[in-house]
């Protein structure tokens, strides 16, 4: 029988909050096309996903810092509420801007969501081993909802109407919100009862930071290596940054405690979450446009082949959690994750079009594996680095490090695909002696590679002006390819960097609370 404060009870509703999270990033994409079908407002199709990503990138440290402070449990409670009440503006809205401020409202709630409920876990069971158990349940979670997320909101979506993808959220809101309120404690951890206020100064400039990476994550790859408008946005983000770093360490109430970067391992948990998020989005991101883009198959084709790869990271954590309690240096399981992801993503760039379905899907597995060896650990460790009263404090740390190196993924690893592509584009055009601008407008970016109107579109061009359409597509595809490519290539090399930094973590079985 479930009890007040029951802590099994109080993790399946954590464990409810994750898959609440881990739904919305994956379930909302399938259904925007339809979404701004109807509503109109292109021009705000990219702020659906901006918007949440600020918030959600701000909220996350924000509330970890607070849940340290005033405890986890109304900020939890908070957090499911404004998640699942935005979940239903979103689904009432009837423009494209009425859903962007919801999302941002929604990115709210997720940050809160993120921020607290991890840092949860040692707060229910200090004792390592059990911690571990609880948070492989929780990756397991998170896993198997990011995997059903596209299939489910495709499925929704037809059926259903797109608004269903918003508004299911609410039954599972309202499961999360009962056995959260019923059954967490509220616990305050006692060396963090004298610290009353927040640094609201450091929010702001945590907001302009975030804002910058933002920037550059959604105007990077349009921009290009060589714009000047590109690198000042790289220069303000790292400004940005570097000021907030140096508020922390002379704030009286930081959000980020700098004495927390006064421990080596703590500075390399940090780099490595940065890393980790970069390469995991570059993978993710860019593996669907491999298979569509580069090797003509279709989006559920290449949606089901890319599958394994979300669905091995929760088989990986599952492995993780298991061997993390019984090997001498758990450690190194974060470093072997490492080794087997550039195995993986090596092969990736070696797959070819014409390479059966079931090595694409053992490849794509391999990398998802790795990765089931590397987020999981990233909390398990920092947790085990640092005292009680700054568990929520680096958690968050770790989770909006790996948000931050995703959104400079999304950048970075456009530049590199674009910068390819246009480059080889144009001197394929040139070769032909293509200057027609209906078609040089036609190849700025690789959609035209996925997108069957401009295919036509470039027929009939081809038709009238005497070149084969199908030919300069073949061409550029290869182009793409290589671009991809090369991208996955520089994540190889952060890889390694990875590895190295990986080979200086402490032995958590010989580690102590700072």
């Amino acid at each position: 029988m479930l009890t007040k404060n029951n802590p099994a009870a109080a993790m399946f509703g954590i464990s409810v909050v994750i898959i609440l999270i881990a739904l919305d990033q994956t379930i909302v994409g399938t259904a925007l096309p339809r979404i701004v079908s109807e509503l109109q407002g292109f021009g705000l199709y990219p702020w659906v996903a901006a918007a949440y990503l600020l918030t959600n990138a701000t909220f996350i440290p924000v509330i970890g810092r607070l849940g340290d402070l005033k405890g986890r449990k109304p900020f939890l409670l908070a957090a499911i509420i404004v998640f699942t009440g935005s979940s239903a503006l979103c689904g009432l809205a009837n423009n494209m801007l009425e859903l962007v401020l919801a999302r941002a409202l929604q990115g709210a709630g997720g940050g809160m969501l993120v921020g607290s409920a991890f840092a949860s876990v040692p707060d229910l069971f200090p004792d390592m081993k059990e911690r571990v158990k609880w948070q492989i349940m929780m990756s397991s979670a998170f896993g198997i909802a990011s995997a059903l997320g596209p299939a489910l909101g495709g499925w929704m979506t037809e059926h259903f109407g797109w608004r269903s993808v918003f508004y299911v959220n609410l039954p599972i809101g309202v499961i999360a919100l009962m056995f959260v309120w019923s059954h967490l404690p509220h616990i305050v951890h006692e060396n963090n009862r004298s610290q009353k206020g927040m640094d609201w100064w450091g929010v702001a400039l945590l907001v302009l930071a975030i804002s910058a990476i933002l920037a550059t994550s959604e105007f990077g790859e349009s921009l290009g290596f060589f714009s000047w408008v590109f690198w000042g946005l790289v220069v303000s983000s790292v400004f940005f940054g570097f000021i907030f770093v140096r508020h922390q360490k002379s704030s009286v109430a930081p959000i980020i405690p700098a004495h927390l970067f006064d421990s080596k391992p703590v500075r390399i948990m940090t780099v490595l979450a940065g890393l980790t998020g970069f390469i995991m989005f570059v993978l993710i991101f860019y593996a669907p446009l491999l298979l569509q883009a580069g090797f003509s198959l279709s989006p559920p084709d290449a949606g089901l082949l890319v599958t394994p790869i979300l669905v091995m990271i929760t088989v990986g954590s599952i492995v993780n959690g298991r061997l993390i309690t019984r090997v001498q240096k758990p450690q190194r399981l974060f470093t072997f994750g490492i080794l087997f992801l550039m195995l993986g993503i090596s092969l990736v760039t070696l797959i070819k079009p014409e390479d059966p379905a079931y090595y694409l899907v053992l490849v794509f597995s391999l990398c998802g594996f790795s990765l089931g060896f590397q987020i999981p650990n990233l909390i398990v460790q920092i947790q085990a680095l640092v005292a009680k009263a700054d568990l929520g404090a680096s958690s968050a740390l770790v989770q909006t490090l790996r948000t931050l190196g995703g959104m400079f993924g999304a950048s970075i690893g456009g530049v590199i695909v674009n910068y390819k592509f246009q480059q080889g584009v144009s001197n394929e055009l040139s070769q032909a002696g293509i200057r027609d601008p209906r078609v040089l407008k036609l190849f700025e970016t690789p959609q035209i590679l996925v997108r069957e109107l401009d295919q036509q579109t470039l027929s009939n061009l081809a038709a009238q002006l005497g070149f084969s359409g199908t030919e300069l597509i073949a061409h550029t595809r290869v182009l793409l390819i290589s671009g991809v490519h090369n991208a996955l290539y520089f994540c190889i090399l952060l890889a390694l960097i990875s590895f190295l930094v990986s080979l200086k973590l402490p032995n958590l079985n010989e580690m102590k609370k700072m």
